[in-house]
């Protein structure tokens, strides 16, 4: 068995799982979520918990067994405690400011960028210089947040930029005067 696979997911008080063919949909107070499972892997419920099986030992069904119960268990977290990212801005005159649903950076461009969250995302602008990127899909709340710091990512010398907030810039020293 797959270490990950194996192990069942339990089902929190107020979330609700379906499987309608090879579709897991499962809702809950922060959303509604659905994944499409591969054919060969089998999901059932059983005592209030997810159970992923696969129908043998060979490469491809260990790897499908564990990819999709992590994605269903990434589900149930998402529509009962939701997901979230935290960005901060470093630089001099770098700030970012909500105005209505966009967000809109400056970043030391000659122009402002005017950034849209996907639907089911929703930022929050704690300062101008700190983000909270939130929403009960973990794939979409990662890659809004990895968009965001596509804009300015941060540079080595001085850690200017967009960054996680948990993330560590290893700095470099500068050209040395001689």
């Amino acid at each position: 068995m797959s270490r990950v696979g194996k192990a069942p997911i339990p089902i929190p008080e107020g979330v609700e799982v379906k499987i309608e063919k090879n579709v897991v949909k499962v809702k809950g107070p922060k959303g509604e979520l659905e994944q499409w499972v591969d054919p060969s892997i089998q999901v059932r419920i059983e005592d209030g918990q997810v159970i992923l099986t696969r129908p043998s030992d060979n490469r491809h069904h260990k790897a499908l067994h564990g990819l999709y119960r992590s994605l269903v268990a990434n589900m149930v977290e998402g529509v009962s405690r939701g997901f979230e990212k935290k960005l901060q801005i470093e630089g001099v005159g770098y700030r970012a400011e909500k105005k209505g649903k966009a967000v809109v950076f400056a970043l030391g461009f000659s122009h402002p960028i005017v950034f849209i969250p996907p639907e089911g995302v929703q930022i929050e602008v704690a300062s101008p210089t700190e983000l909270t990127i939130s929403g009960c899909d973990k794939q979409l709340v990662g890659q809004t947040a990895a968009k965001i710091r596509s804009f300015r990512p941060p540079e080595p010398y001085k850690g200017k930029g967009i960054r996680y907030a948990d993330e560590v810039i290893r700095r470099k020293a500068g050209k040395s005067a001689g």
